[in-house]
C-alpha cells in the first residue's frame, strides 16, 4: 500500500475517532514462531502508534526478533467500526516513563485518578521499552462508507438486503 492511501486512510474522521481511543489489540509472531494477540494501551502521535511496556515482556523480545506486527482499533456496537494497521515496529529502551505512556493511559480512567496513578507508575518504572509501529497497510470499515470486501463482493451479486 502506497504512503498516500494510508495517510489518507488514518486522516478519516472515523479513523481519527478510533485512533483517540484508549485500546488496541496488537498482534505479533512470538519467538517460538507462534502468534499472539493481546489488548493494550496506545498513544497514536500523528504519524505512528506508540506503546509502552515493561522491558522483560515476552512481546518486547518477539518484536525484536519479528519487527512485523498487526494492530486493530474497534468500536462494537453499531454500525461496528474497526481500523486495521500493519507495519514495522521497533524497540527502544527508555529512561523512566515515556510522555506516550502517561498521555495515552488516562484514556482509561476518571480523571481524579490520574495524579495517583502517575505517581505509581514513575516509582515502578526506572526505564521502559517503547514500541513504535509505523503504518504501511491500513484498512478502515466503517460500515457506512466502506465494508470489508467479501460482503461488498455479496452485496454486488445479490443486491443489498436493506
Amino acid at each position: 500500500m502506497d504512503a498516500q492511501t494510508v495517510t489518507g486512510t488514518l486522516a478519516r474522521p472515523i479513523a481519527q475517532e478510533l485512533l483517540a481511543s484508549a485500546m488496541a489489540r496488537l498482534s505479533y509472531l512470538g519467538v517460538d514462531g507462534d502468534p499472539r494477540v493481546i489488548p493494550i494501551g496506545f498513544w497514536w502521535t500523528g504519524e505512528k502508534i506508540v506503546l509502552a511496556t515493561a522491558v522483560r515482556s515476552a512481546k518486547v523480545t518477539a518484536i525484536r526478533h519479528h519487527p512485523r506486527v498487526a494492530l486493530v482499533i474497534d468500536r462494537f456496537g453499531m454500525p461496528p467500526r474497526s481500523l486495521l494497521v500493519r507495519g514495522s515496529a521497533t524497540v527502544e529502551i527508555v529512561d523512566g516513563v515515556p510522555a506516550e505512556y502517561l498521555a495515552g493511559a488516562p484514556k482509561l480512567m476518571p480523571a481524579g485518578a490520574v495524579p495517583g496513578w502517575q505517581a505509581g507508575v514513575r516509582a515502578l518504572y526506572e526505564e521502559m521499552a517503547v514500541i513504535t509501529i509505523t503504518p504501511d497497510h491500513v484498512v478502515l470499515h466503517d460500515f457506512e462508507t466502506t465494508i470489508p470486501r467479501a460482503v461488498a463482493d455479496l452485496v454486488a451479486a445479490h443486491g443489498d438486503p436493506r
